[in-house]
């Protein structure tokens, strides 16, 4: 079963253009992903820019010297070295035991395209890639995951480290965990329920996740463990080589920010007439790492200051820094796309609603570089449905769009649906009524006088507010009554539509996995289809 996109709420309204309307963003997008012409055209320009590909290859290889990797991802960075090899890329940041679901559904993506790609287009070789967020700064967002635990319900499990939400901890790939990590696993295994799986899962996470692993080794682990016999190959883009290799875009980012931030506003208002500028555009689109921080670089008159601090730096005196130093530098989220384009033969981007209504911001900075930007791919889209989960949808003749508005209501309905008195029709019928009853009051009193109108008024004013009143009563009653459908239509909302979002952006694997086993990996790999466009119904 497939959902179009456009009936699930809070969608960007520019990515449901871009992917059924594309004329009305064709202004902001160089191709359609959906035109085999455009492709071929960025296959070709994508060859013809030759990135540096030796250099690539071998730091791929060196960042995995140390690591067993399957024969095909060995095979893969390989290929990277041949003129007619292109890149599939994604990427996200380093969410704790991988994040939600849908970090799982991007890497799939990119692996089934390029298996379809090197099939459909033989004189090309297409391999996939992640591209490790690791200097990404957000603590908050990458701490937790989240599992339903034994009563069915979202339970957030964080790692705490002790330290004030606003401590600037530095990018996050670097960040180790404590001896707090323990704790973590502790409320987990708490929380979801006992199963033939329970142990295996745990001990999996802790294999990566321990005391003196970091946010991007714990990751990057677990990528490997599920995606590296399908060839992917994982890129660590703080390696202090791969920063050497992107001195000339960091140089050009100070020397051109004024022009280059023009740009990008001018595009952003543009979008801002129809649509939503996803990111706020800044001057300067790096950050700078000092004493276990990253901090942006803002320009100050004539100087570069580091947001935050009192450090300050001239035009001559960054340039240097980036010369000698690169490692010091990082990208931000519009920098980051020219970056990893920049170094790979990057024929496709997989992205989600929000990456690809950014990239329509930031498209002209590949303009000022003289970068082909990628094709932007819509990554698969699904929520999965267990057999209980189904029972009750057949059961009440439900489907995923239900549980895309007020739950409470939906179960009122159903309620209403299954018994002979329903309170919403008593309280219509009451109400029409009383209408009737202050209506012809009202007509009769101004024939009286005039004054006693506004008597009535509020008389029916109170009427109203007591008749609420009884209203909250019964419907209070009715749960009482109905408490087993209530429980199950709240139950079933929590994992088809979690905190009033898709399963996929809230849920962690860890749920599916501690019920159904590991296999549950493949058998997302198996069934999820990346190219229908619209938001996938698994059964399970």
């Amino acid at each position: 079963m497939f959902i179009n996109y456009s009936d699930i709420p809070n969608l960007p309204n520019i990515f449901l253009d871009y992917l059924y309307e594309f004329e009305n963003v064709a202004k902001y997008f160089k191709t359609n992903f959906r035109k085999e012409e455009d492709l071929l055209k960025v296959f070709s320009s994508v060859r013809k820019s030759e990135p540096q590909r030796n250099s690539i290859h071998k730091i791929l290889t060196e960042q995995n010297s140390t690591e067993g990797i399957s024969s095909l991802t060995k095979s893969n960075i390989e290929l990277l070295k041949k003129e007619n090899t292109l890149a599939i890329i994604t990427g996200q940041q380093l969410g704790l035991a991988g994040g939600p679901l849908y970090t799982f559904y991007k890497i799939i993506t990119a692996i089934k395209l390029s298996d379809e790609f090197n099939k459909k287009y033989d004189s090309y070789n297409f391999v996939p890639i992640f591209w490790l967020e690791g200097d990404d700064h957000d603590f908050e967002e990458v701490k937790s995951f989240k599992v339903l635990d034994n009563e069915n319900s979202l339970t957030s499990i964080s790692y705490e480290d002790g330290l004030d939400s606003e401590t600037n901890r530095g990018p996050m790939g670097n960040y180790t965990f404590d001896l707090m990590i323990d704790q973590t696993f502790d409320k987990l295994r708490a929380s979801v329920r006992e199963t033939e799986f329970k142990s295996i899962i745990i001990e999996l996470l802790k294999k990566y996740y321990y005391a003196g692993a970091t946010f991007k080794s714990a990751f990057k682990g677990l990528l490997k463990e599920f995606f590296d016999k399908y060839g992917l190959i994982i890129i660590d883009p703080q390696d202090s080589k791969v920063k050497t290799l992107l001195e000339p875009i960091f140089k050009k980012d100070i020397e051109q920010f004024r022009f280059v931030a023009e740009e990008l506003i001018l595009r952003s208002a543009d979008l801002e007439e129809l649509y939503h500028a996803q990111v706020k555009i800044k001057p300067v689109n790096l950050f700078y790492l000092e004493d276990s921080g990253r901090y942006a670089i803002e320009p100050v008159e004539e100087e570069f200051r580091l947001k935050g601090k009192r450090k300050k730096f001239s035009l001559e005196q960054i340039y240097e820094q980036i010369e000698k130093h690169p490692e010091k530098f990082s990208p931000n989220v519009v920098l980051r796309p020219i970056c990893q384009d920049y170094l790979f033969p990057t024929a496709v981007y997989v992205a989600g609603p929000s990456e690809i209504s950014y990239h329509a911001q930031i498209i002209p900075y590949y303009d000022i570089l003289n970068i082909t930007p990628p094709i932007l791919y819509p990554r698969v889209s699904a929520t999965i449905i267990e057999n209980r989960v189904q029972n009750i949808l057949d059961k009440y003749s439900l489907k995923l769009n239900d549980f895309f508005y007020d739950t409470e209501q939906l179960a009122l309905k159903i309620v209403d649906s299954t018994s002979d008195i329903k309170v919403s029709d008593i309280f219509q019928r009451v109400e029409g009524e009383l209408n009737a009853v202050f209506d012809g009051l009202s007509e009769d009193l101004m024939k009286i006088d005039p004054t006693l109108n506004d008597v009535s008024k509020g008389a029916r004013i109170r009427t109203e507010q007591y008749l609420n009143v009884v209203r909250e009563k019964a419907l209070a009653a009715q749960k009482r009554k109905n408490e087993i459908i209530f429980r199950q239509i709240y139950k079933t909302s929590n994992i088809m539509f979690p905190d009033e979002n898709l399963q996929e952006r809230e849920i962690n694997f860890v749920y599916f996995a501690n019920k159904y086993g590991l296999d549950f990996i493949q058998f997302l790999f198996d069934n999820l289809e990346i190219d229908k466009f619209e938001h996938q119904v698994i059964n399970l």
